[in-house]
């Protein structure tokens, strides 16, 4: 028995429609346009995942929400404890951009990055 999916590739600005197919334990994709479209396409059956991005409260800055985002891509079906895990945090300024806001998020393995700079003010 096989499965078919059609999924939009997001690792480039192309945007390829990929077709894929799922047979036992093969894995085929179909309307790529590099390699990273065919990758995605087996990573997105097999092991979804995405960089998660939001912003957190910060104190003594020039803005009141500091951007960041996971270091890495971590499984879709985790996402929803990341932004739990983020929810009510504050962070002090001075921060800069890559700074290791939280690590090993809500056990992912995958630590929340400041994504700009903030001085402390006044």
């Amino acid at each position: 028995m096989s499965r078919e999916y059609e999924v939009l590739c997001i690792r480039c600005p192309k945007g390829c429609r990929l077709r894929i197919t799922v047979e036992g334990n093969a894995v085929h994709v179909v309307g790529f346009a590099c390699l990273e479209g065919k990758r995605f396409g087996e990573e997105e059956v097999q092991n979804p995942r995405r960089v998660v991005t939001t912003t957190v409260r910060i104190l003594n800055a020039r803005y009141p929400r500091l951007p960041v985002r996971t270091a890495e891509p971590v499984p879709k079906d985790r996402i929803r404890d990341v932004i739990d895990a983020l929810k009510g945090l504050v962070v002090e300024a001075p921060v800069r951009r890559g700074q290791v806001i939280v690590k090993d998020v809500a056990g992912t393995g995958v630590d929340v990055i400041a994504e700009r700079d903030m001085e402390a003010v006044g």
